[in-house]
């Protein structure tokens, strides 16, 4: 009796912990939002002045607003100048100049459009031979980098995530015919990292009808 419920307990906690957290994230993150945005706002606008609460989530619909409203600016010749203009007067200060250049460079890289992402999951021989790692294919390698190396085919960059951080690893150069294509999704190739090989995409569980079919 007591492992029945012991199993009950453990499989609700799977079943809770995700949705529980996911909202709790969120929840967190549009009140750390809001924090920083409604401060901004003038006390006769904002939206608890006239229904008497204050909700959660304004300052996050005003951020969502501001930004898209700068990023169509941004897109217009006249917001391209004015960029180009702030940017000419960073680069001429020392200290700041490097702070804007590094931010610029990581925001440019996380937030980069669909054609900039990875292409393809791989698997790599690495740190030695006979040892296999996933790896994310961003590009071929160009320029300098492929004509100097000593190859005799074209190198491919890999970037080769670490685990549970998928966010930090390493740059890889690898001759074209060392990588194999991996099938499942970049995604899916994330979560298996992430996962530290716990969730595999396409696993059949043992309860999976299939398998009864199949035996």
């Amino acid at each position: 009796m007591f492992s029945g419920l012991r199993a009950s307990f453990l499989t609700g906690l799977v079943v809770i912990a995700p949705v529980a957290l996911t909202i709790w994230l969120l929840w967190t993150l549009m009140g750390w939002v809001d924090s920083f945005v409604l401060p901004l706002i003038p006390s006769n606008l904002r939206p608890e002045r006239y229904i008497g609460i204050n909700l959660r989530g304004v300052g996050v619909i005003i951020f969502l607003i501001f930004t898209i409203l700068v990023g169509w600016i941004a897109k217009g010749l006249i917001g391209k100048s004015l960029i180009r203009f702030a940017e000419s007067l960073v680069n001429r200060m020392p200290v700041v100049r490097s702070i804007y250049s590094g931010v610029k460079q990581i925001a440019e890289t996380v937030f980069a459009q669909s054609e900039r992402s990875f292409e393809k999951a791989c698997l790599v021989q690495y740190p030695r031979k006979d040892i296999w790692a996933v790896g994310f294919i961003s590009t071929a390698a160009k320029g300098e980098v492929n004509a100097k190396a000593q190859t005799g085919s074209d190198l491919l960059s890999v970037f080769v995530p670490t685990t549970p951080n998928p966010t930090s690893g390493f740059l890889l150069f690898f001759p074209r015919e060392d990588v194999i294509e991996l099938d499942m999704s970049v995604e899916d190739a994330a979560k298996l990292v992430i996962s530290a090989g716990l969730v595999y995409p396409g696993e059949v569980k043992p309860d999976d009808p299939r398998l009864k079919r199949k035996s």
